[in-house]
């Protein structure tokens, strides 16, 4: 139950508390004192601090870091959560370094109320005072030597838009060690971020809140005022005062847990000293949770905290952490350092899950399985978010990035690394073709726009952090490093990496210092490479041509700068230094030749290969770049597509350049539509769920005309074949990826309206709906979306009564992605409503609004009005976030008229959202490159469509 506190302290109360004088300094009397006596202090009594605030400047000033002149070695933080009112109360006593004399300190700090500060000089000097300016005394001289070394600020003032605060003193703090104190109050806010509420209800449905954190990339500053740069790092100590039934967790192993002496339904609980961190990585977590624990095979205690009742959700997670710990130590060659790591499922959280050191939060649904009811895409999903979060232990944690300027090496690493270790855990999953899918093809589609940006870009003001927080620096970040991970080799990788490690452990380390790292270890020119890369946006065309000259085949490969516009025209083009690999139809699987292209084009031999061998570029898709081949080099290609002597992942590859080039126009759609039904064969699940993809851009595209049944129907035609073949029901010898699979291709039949898929969908949701025979949670998404989109009122009232009843966040959000599909106009306003009611958590909205944008032209229109009418609510609940931006982005992206782009623009000058300019930019250009693909192609593409079905004259 909840815990009402029998004497609960208000936060007024508690700052009169922590505001209460300090006793004042007793000074001798004039008369006992000799003349000349010198006195060093500072003023006597309490000095009353004012808080003054300044209003938001009209304009952004240039944003400067924190000075240097004073910083952080160990903060003591004692903080008291108010679970009711929402409030919390703290202090800070804060070793720091004074490294020049300054009358002033500078700190980061945001919706937080200070309400006393002051700073003790370790053995304080002092300065000295004149007796007969304090005692009003005539006018002799009576000084004296008095040690006062606690200074009081005299002010507070802060600066809103940089969410800094400057400390003033009545004199100079002089070089040296010594104590900051601050007594402060804040809010538990309701935007998951800093130290926010999170709403959860107990087993007996009774609605309780936990007090959780979410710093990255600059939210430690709602907490405690602080030095929120990644590179100004100290150590933490850190204690919480807590309701004695709850669970507190920090980063750190508990030490101590004592009653608290002014309240008995508390305690207090402190943690061991941190290792030298950055804020951003601080956590702590008070509330009700069951856990599951294990010990990993060197050593480390690893604990997943779970809603109570629910431990055994927790297992999956565990068996993955307890495998994946030991294998970063053997691949870093480096120990994880804390003593234990817990994962911990928050219910109301905004990213996927966040990686504290030793206290790492999750999502529920990036966290929990269930063993009957999870399907098998959330194990994966589950098994690549705890492999992403563990890397970033020793790369972001151990080695941070010096500024955000560098993010990408953070996250773009562990994007990386989390599919080496799934591939560890997991080989069945075949992970690595679908990064293919999943990420490289993401983050080429986003590079091709104008309006991308590069890997490294320089941040200044925390605003912009979080808009860089996208496809390029997760990514096309995780691709590059695939790349040059392939261009090194592993053993030189591995080499590099733990040289890294080992230099920068403990402290902050930039791109150019991993370069230098793995250069040492390769001899290969890792910068001059790897810069092409990450310093300038986009990727290359590759273009090539061939020619057979005796046993040997002679290739002119060039590139260009490909834009999702057409080819790049400009004098200036960029130029990239592309690994090249190349296989032949001899050993498909086997690299031929390696060649560095590190000019506008260049000719290449390829030896011993004959005039019968087909040649192919990049083998297993690694390089970031797209191919243009000539004609008869791609017709020589496509058989293997049908015959499947390509290997999975360069059918994907090559289908996919395919369709990228032919919405840049520079070929036509139709030849696409051609080398796509050569895939009717294709056993891969990860192939299939690219087609799929890219099948829907094209639907979405062709819902703007007449034509889109005729597309429907050459879907239908297409998935049926592997839909007879899979059925409906998992047979014995099936794995993994037979599940997705299944799952994906009755979707897409249900979805397209495949008659007998329909009748079947609708006879299980049935008997499912009436508990005679519940759906497996593999073909539970299929059904929901072909009922739905299928479905009438009374679909989406049962529809609603699932979603109300399902104890499982993951049933929740199920349904809610494809509540949208329903087709009448006034239920889909029933679900854009639904999408702001309390049913669904505040990180949902999104996923539930995007589900009708990308369902029809009719759910198109109503989401963005709905995004439009509900503005202003939408984006306080997000305050400028990346969910603001994912929001813009689902409900935009498949828009198609020129007009529209126009409207959007319109619509984003009067209504700022800073942290999403750029993916108002893209959503914009993206709605003009759809419209003039449409204008383009469309009349081929039906012409195309009307003739494969007409009967052979």
């Amino acid at each position: 139950m909840l815990l009402l506190l029998s004497r609960r302290v208000s936060p007024t109360s508690f700052a009169k508390r922590l505001a209460r004088p300090r006793k004042p300094l007793a000074v001798p009397e004039p008369s006992l004192l000799h003349p000349g006596t010198q006195v060093f202090g500072a003023k006597f009594g309490t000095v009353s601090a004012s808080a003054k605030r300044t209003g938001t400047m009209p304009e952004r000033r240039p944003f400067v870091r924190l000075p240097t002149d004073v910083y952080p070695v160990n903060y003591g933080l004692c903080l008291k959560p108010d679970l009711v009112d929402f409030t919390f109360e703290g202090k800070l006593e804060g070793k720091v370094e004074v490294t020049q004399g300054t009358n002033q300190i500078v700190m980061n700090c945001a919706d937080i109320d200070i309400i006393t500060a002051s700073f003790v000089p370790e053995g304080g000097d002092g300065f000295v005072i004149n007796l007969c300016d304090i005692t009003c005394a005539p006018v002799v001289t009576y000084m004296a030597i008095i040690f006062l070394p606690e200074i009081n600020a005299t002010g507070f003032n802060y600066q809103n838009e940089d969410e800094k605060v400057t400390l003033s003193f009545p004199s100079v703090l002089q070089n040296g060690s010594g104590t900051l104190k601050i007594d402060f109050v804040g809010e538990l806010n309701d935007k998951m971020k800093g130290f926010y509420r999170s709403k959860y209800a107990t087993p007996s449905g009774e609605i309780r809140y936990a007090a959780v954190t979410q710093f990255e990339a600059t939210d430690a500053r709602r907490a405690f005022p602080c030095w929120d740069e990644p590179a100004i790092k100290a150590t933490f100590d850190i204690t919480l005062i807590v309701p004695k039934d709850r669970v507190a967790l920090s980063n750190m192993n508990v030490i101590d847990r004592k009653p608290y002496p002014e309240d008995d339904s508390l305690v207090e609980v402190k943690f061991a000293t941190t290792p030298i961190m950055s804020t951003y990585l601080v956590a702590f977590v008070i509330g009700e949770y069951d856990f599951v624990e294990s010990q990993s095979s060197d050593g480390v205690m690893v604990r997943v905290y779970t809603p109570v009742g629910k431990a055994e959700q927790g297992k999956f997670a565990l068996e993955v952490a307890a495998k994946t710990l030991p294998f970063y130590k053997e691949y870093f060659n480096v120990p994880y350092p804390l003593p234990k790591i817990d994962l911990i499922a928050i219910a109301d959280f905004a990213a996927g899950a966040m990686e504290n050191w030793g206290l790492v939060t999750y999502r529920e649904t990036a966290l929990l399985i269930d063993p009957k009811n999870s399907c098998s895409s959330s194990r994966q999903w589950v098994a690549l978010v705890v492999g992403h979060e563990l890397a970033h232990q020793w790369f972001g944690n151990l080695v941070t990035m010096e500024w955000w300027t560098h993010l990408w090496l953070n996250e773009g690493f562990a994007s990386w690394i989390e599919y080496l270790c799934v591939d560890h855990c997991f080989p069945e999953y075949d992970i690595w073709t679908q990064f293919v899918s999943a990420d490289y093809t993401r983050a080429l589609d986003l590079d091709a726009l104008d309006n991308s940006h590069p890997i490294e870009v320089n941040v200044g003001h925390p605003s912009e952090v979080d808009e860089i927080f996208d496809a390029i620096s997760y990514s096309k970040g995780a691709s590059v490093i695939r790349m040059l991970h392939n261009y090194i080799g592993d053993e030189d990788f591995r080499k590099g990496m733990h040289s890294y490690l080992l230099k920068f452990q403990h402290k902050n380390a930039s791109t150019e210092d991993l370069w230098e790292c793995l250069e040492q270890a390769s001899g290969k020119p890792i910068a001059a490479v790897m810069n092409s890369w990450t310093k300038q946006m986009g990727f290359p065309i590759i273009v090539v041509d061939q020619d057979q000259q005796g046993n040997d085949r002679v290739l002119k490969i060039s590139q260009q700068k490909f834009c999702a516009s057409g080819p790049h025209d400009g004098e200036d083009c960029p130029s990239w230094m592309v690994p090249i690999s190349i296989c032949t139809s001899e050993d498909p699987s086997c690299t031929k030749l390696k060649v560095l292209l590190d000019k506008p084009e260049a000719t290449v031999v390829v030896p011993s290969t004959g005039p019968d061998q087909w040649i192919k570029l990049n083998p297993g898709t690694v390089g970031f770049y797209r191919i243009q081949y000539s004609s008869g080099m791609l017709e020589c290609l496509l058989p293997g597509i049908r015959d499947l002597t390509l290997l999975p992942v360069d059918r994907l590859g090559l289908q996919n350049d395919l369709f990228s080039l032919s919405r840049a126009g520079m070929i036509s759609t139709v030849e696409v539509l051609k080398v796509m039904e050569a895939f009717v064969n294709e056993p891969n699940y990860t192939v299939w769920s690219d087609l799929s993809c890219n099948l829907g851009v094209l639907s979405s595209l062709l819902s703007h005309t007449d034509y889109y049944e005729e597309l429907q129907e050459f879907i239908r035609d297409l998935f049926t074949p592997i839909g007879i073949k899979l059925g409906w029901d998992s047979k014995q010898g099936e794995g993994h990826l037979d599940a997705l699979l299944r799952g994906l291709v009755l979707g897409k039949l249900g979805k397209a309206g495949h008659k007998p898929t329909l009748e079947e969908a609708r006879r299980r949701f049935k008997e499912h709906v009436e508990g005679k025979q519940i759906l497996s949670a593999d073909l539970r998404s299929p059904v929901y979306l072909t009922v739905l989109k299928h479905g009438d009122s009374t679909t989406l009232e049962t529809m609603f009564k699932l979603h109300k009843q399902a104890d499982m966040q993951e049933e929740k959000n199920r349904i809610e992605r494809v509540l949208g599909a329903i087709s009448s106009p006034d239920l889909i306003q029933r679900v854009l409503t639904f999408s702001l009611s309390d049913e669904v958590r505040p990180q949902d909205t999104v996923s539930v609004i995007g589900g009708v944008a990308g369902s029809s032209k009719q759910g198109r229109k109503a989401a963005w009005k709905f995004v439009k009418d509900n503005w202003e609510e939408l984006h306080n609940r997000y305050q400028g976030g990346f969910l603001i931006s994912r929001l813009i982005k689902l409900s935009l992206d498949g828009f198609a008229v020129d007009k529209m782009a126009a409207e959007v623009k319109s619509f984003f000058e009067t209504h700022h959202a800073p942290a999403a300019e750029r993916t108002v930019q893209q959503c914009c250009e993206n709605i003009l490159l759809n419209a003039a693909w449409l204008k383009r192609d469309v009349e081929d593409i039906h012409q195309y469509l009307l003739q494969r079905k007409a009967p052979p004259v």
